[in-house]
């Protein structure tokens, strides 16, 4: 461990530490696959229709290429959104990366706390269609079920037969970070020896498309999708909606060593906090993003300089970018212009409940592979987004120190550190 991340080490029972990761996004299926297409600066955009809407017959989105029946069994496709069946495909992964069978956790002692901020919107909107044109005699029906949020964390507890913790935690599109942060702040407080931590979301829709772009937010570039979102540059025209999933297994150091598990990277600090300014606009200041930021890394013990890569929330709508650059100038002060930032939203689209989560599984993989991933469609700089984006390119870089923001509509903002582990 490097002398600067000494002062973070905690005793052994109080260290959490990251054993597995999972993820399934618009790159690919699986984390592996979706870590090589961010590295290689590709875009998981592209045009879907939107028919039935009039006014708005097509549109970009991150859409993942998903065959339910081709990842679970058939009967519980039905029964569950695209955001459980993200979730329980990323979660499956992370336990096999962590060489971890559930039933050889004590009882009790392995939770879940996977958010999703739609839920089951897809399943919704659809039943929603089919009740007015065919009667409610041809509703799903389990609708009831498989259209809660909570029916993530539950559907994944019943599988895996889970009877600890079982949360799903909504925080718009904080909602990623903060369940990874509070899965972690669980296992410190002694409440669970591992927990299945992250975020998913399925809700690419004629219905989320449209409120998108009434709202103004998302970008309508049609012509050239892959590069409609360009987060922190001057060309930036909106967000583009994606969907997918992150999960971590989550262990306490102690246990993970015990059981021999290769360790991936440490919990470092987490904050959560409300910004109160406006329920659509950001503050422009930026000053409770700035504050998370500041509180997440004093929680990891380290200090502003130390941060070595910024994993933005960078969702390439204009007042986002510019109040998210001017809160890491203030929490990182002097070294806010050497430390690397990317926005993955151009390359991921904005999963909202998943978005946190592809970014911390990132951090994750960036620490082992040596690089980190672009900016992409970073044609033009932006005079009021002054820092070093990492444009179009990957850059090779050592991480010792992640600091990842997830700031959601409605004013959740949520920080989260992660460490290199080195023993």
């Amino acid at each position: 461990m490097t002398d600067r991340l000494q002062r973070n080490r905690r005793d052994d029972r109080e260290r959490v530490v990251v054993t597995g990761v999972g993820m399934v996004s618009a790159l690919g299926l699986d984390a592996n696959t979706s870590w090589q297409q961010m590295v290689a600066g590709c875009s998981g955009t592209r045009l879907i229709e939107v028919r039935e809407v009039k006014g708005l017959e097509c549109a970009s989105a991150a859409v993942v290429d998903w065959q339910p029946g081709d990842h679970m069994d058939r009967r519980d496709a039905r029964k569950t959104s695209r955001a459980t069946q993200f979730a329980w495909k990323a979660a499956r992964e992370a336990l096999g990366q962590a060489d971890l069978d559930p039933g050889d956790v004590e009882a009790g002692r392995l939770g879940i706390e996977i958010g999703d901020a739609f839920g089951g919107w897809d399943l919704i909107e659809d039943q929603t269609r089919v009740l007015y044109s065919k009667g409610f005699r041809r509703i799903n029906p389990v609708l009831s079920l498989a259209a809660l949020i909570s029916g993530t964390p539950t559907f994944i507890g019943m599988r895996l037969g889970v009877t600890g913790i079982a949360n799903s935690p909504v925080a718009a599109c904080a909602t990623g970070v903060g369940a990874v942060g509070e899965a972690a702040r669980r296992i410190l407080y002694g409440e669970a020896d591992v927990m299945l931590a992250g975020g998913s979301d399925g809700y690419v829709t004629p219905m989320t498309v449209s409120m998108f772009g009434r709202l103004g937010a998302m970008s309508f570039e049609v012509d050239n999708p892959a590069a409609a979102c360009a987060p922190f540059a001057g060309n930036r025209t909106g967000m583009v909606i994606g969907e997918g999933a992150g999960v971590l297994v989550l262990e306490g150091f102690a246990h993970a060593r015990a059981r021999g598990a290769r360790i991936l990277a440490e919990f470092g600090g987490y904050s959560l906090r409300l910004d109160p300014s406006d329920f659509a606009n950001p503050d422009p200041e930026g000053r409770v993003p700035s504050r998370v930021m500041a509180d997440a890394i004093a929680d990891s013990g380290l200090h502003p300089v130390d941060i070595d890569w910024v994993v933005a929330h960078g969702t390439a709508t204009k007042a986002n970018d510019t109040m998210e650059t001017r809160a890491i100038h203030s929490a990182l002060g002097e070294h806010a212009p050497d430390c690397p930032v990317t926005g993955l939203k151009g390359m991921l689209g904005h999963a909202m409940g998943g978005a946190g989560a592809h970014s911390i599984v990132a951090a994750v993989k960036a620490m082992h592979d040596g690089h980190i991933p672009p900016t992409i469609n970073y044609r033009e700089p932006d005079p009021k987004c002054d820092l070093d984006y990492v444009p179009n390119q990957a850059r090779p870089h050592a991480v010792d120190a992640a600091l990842v923001n997830g700031f959601g509509m409605g004013g959740q903002s949520a920080s989260l550190v992660l460490l290199r582990h080195n023993g």
